[in-house]
């Protein structure tokens, strides 16, 4: 073997091809992002998301830059996707739903006794007033102090105890340099004075100690806690009384009498998420209610738009109607327009009072389309079956023009009229093709969420309950309106009901498309 060939099969082996250049770039970046993740959860404490990223990191290199695994090149993409925005969320959202995350309950233990202590904190008798200044980094507001005994300037938030800061430099009026920090402006204080007013720096990792506060951003003064907590008994004294709280296994500290104080922490609670959904004096009826409606909300607006879409679809296939191009294509307008633009013009369109249908169609009675339970509840179901025909027609349409002429006129020559042709051959051809949209349209609208948000926000709420739940709320709406709405959230509660959608939805469209046999398994 002479050096030339010898020299190519080792340029061979080593591909420098504008493509290899393309894939260290692409690696680069990904790489690039990888090691911001990495310090950001670093940054974040967050020491199982480091790991995660980090082994993803190295899975993806050794892939991409080995001629092996070449199966996995294609996958590898795929699976990281499904891993962070399925498998992640799937569980995250399932170890929610175990326990008492919300309202109250937002931190760790050692958070809430800091933020219970800061909240019930007077000044010092005594405690000099002394210069701050209020420093920003990434964003987050610090307070800086000068510490007349070390003739320095220490720095300190709720979640980092004030630190000393080399370099700093200070006057007889203010603290103007903090390295490592922007000193904010007398307009920046303004602008963010309501921050700059719940700013606090606690003086050591003991929050007994007291915490430095300020109220204008330049003066503070240290100041400590009517409540005491004391690790090796895990209790909270109260020294203006001297009541004594402690744990109640339900993360929150309680006083012998039960009286609580907040905040509280999160701990697990089992299923009593779970349980609460059927028993809960105050959720047990309107998740009931709420379950049932989903169901009936789904089942009739899939039924209702395949029949009439199937109907549109049987009398404009007929080639003898003429125009019937132009009709196919005013049919499908409302499919084109924004479906929650549609809900709005909907909503105006059925006010009680000044509604189109209310004003002009119905010679001004003033009847409450979307404010009595019933008639929301049939409202949106007309509104649904405006919204969702024309995509059944159009999938009807293309599912008759798929149909074989020649078994048309087998059935023909057997003596099949039209109505028989229809039942009887027709119908189960399209089904067979159309039964994995149908699962999919009943998935879609179990979860309609934007439909039922838009045209009547759930309600009419049920009177003197104290969830903001209404008549025309399905589950998914619920799950929005205990999470986010009302005066406090209750995400554990939320992903509980989360899962159980999750499980409804799954179950059915999982033997509905088995049964379709749409997964190719026979």
């Amino acid at each position: 073997m002479d050096q030339s060939t010898v020299k190519t099969k080792r340029f061979d082996r080593f591909d420098l091809s504008w493509g290899f250049w393309v894939k260290v770039a692409l690696m680069a970046l990904i790489n690039a992002l990888g090691v911001y993740g990495l310090l950001a959860a670093w940054a974040a404490e967050s020491y199982l998301t480091l790991a995660v990223v980090l082994v993803t990191l190295i899975i993806a290199d050794v892939i991409y830059f080995s001629r092996r695994f070449i199966p996995a090149k294609y996958l590898f993409p795929g699976l990281a996707f499904l891993l962070v925005y399925q498998v992640f969320v799937m569980g995250y959202t399932g170890f929610v739903s175990f326990t008492n995350y919300g309202t109250g309950h937002n931190s760790t233990k050692a958070d809430a006794i800091t933020q219970i202590l800061a909240q019930h904190q007077k000044r010092v008798p005594g405690s000099p007033t002394i210069n701050t200044t209020v420093v920003e980094k990434n964003d987050k507001l610090s307070l800086a102090i000068w510490d007349a005994e070390k003739k320095a300037v220490l720095v300190g938030n709720m979640q980092h105890p004030l630190t000393l800061v080399e370099g700093a430099k200070a006057n007889d009026k203010a603290i103007t340099e903090v390295p490592g920090y922007q000193v904010l402006k007398f307009a920046d204080l303004v602008k963010r004075q309501q921050e700059v007013a719940g700013l606090k720096a606690p003086l050591t990792d003991d929050p007994n100690d007291g915490f430095y506060v300020t109220t204008d951003g330049t003066k503070g003064f240290l100041a400590k806690s009517d409540f005491r907590y004391d690790e090796e008994k895990d209790e909270l004294l109260d020294t203006t009384n001297n009541v004594v709280y402690q744990p109640n296994g339900e993360g929150a500290f309680a006083d012998p009498e039960g009286n609580t104080i907040m905040p509280g922490w999160r701990v697990p609670v089992g299923f009593a998420n779970y349980t609460n959904m059927a028993h809960g004096s105050d959720l047990a009826w309107p998740f009931f209610n709420a379950l049932v409606w989903s169901f009936i909300f789904a089942i009739f607006s899939v039924v209702s738009t395949f029949a009439f879409g199937l109907l549109l679809a049987l009398v404009f296939h007929d080639k003898r109607i003429r125009g019937r191009k132009i009709y196919q294509s005013l049919f499908i307008l409302p499919y084109a327009f924004p479906a929650f633009l549609s809900t709005l013009v909907w909503k105006g369109m059925l006010n009680t009072k000044f509604g189109f249908i209310n004003e002009v169609l119905l010679g001004g009675a003033e009847i409450p389309w979307l404010t009595n339970g019933t008639l929301a509840k049939v409202s949106i179901l007309g509104v649904n079956l405006w919204l969702g025909f024309p995509y059944m027609f159009l999938i009807c349409l293309g599912a008759l023009q798929a149909l074989p002429e020649d078994i048309m006129e087998a059935a023909k020559i057997d003596g099949a009229g039209p109505i028989r042709t229809l039942f009887s051959v027709k119908l189960p051809l399209i089904l067979v093709s159309t039964m994995p949209l149908l699962i999919a349209s009943f998935a879609f609208n179990f979860n309609n969420f934007s439909l039922i948000y838009m045209l009547t926000g759930g309600g009419p709420n049920y009177p003197g309950a104290s969830l903001p739940v209404g008549e025309t709320d399905i589950l998914i709406s619920m799950v929005y309106k205990i999470a986010f709405e009302g005066g406090s959230q209750n995400y554990g509660l939320a992903s509980a009901l989360s899962i159980l959608i999750f499980l409804v939805v799954g179950v059915i469209s999982y033997f509905g498309l088995k049964r379709s046999n749409a997964m190719g398994e026979d």
